[in-house]
């Protein structure tokens, strides 16, 4: 691609960091996991209206 196709291309360039490979599947902040995953388990998850 050009830079002016670039420009005017509505889709975002993204360019990921090769180091956040490493952190997947890792749980970064396991007190707000057990935290979140306590609320969710007393109120659940919201319904969710299927419109057609």
């Amino acid at each position: 691609m050009t830079i002016e196709q670039l420009n005017q291309s509505k889709v975002p360039i993204i360019v990921f960091d090769k180091k956040l490979e490493e952190l997947k599947g890792k749980v970064l902040f396991p007190e707000k996991l057990k935290k979140a995953n306590e609320i969710l388990a007393k109120v659940g998850l919201p319904k969710v209206a299927i419109k057609k």
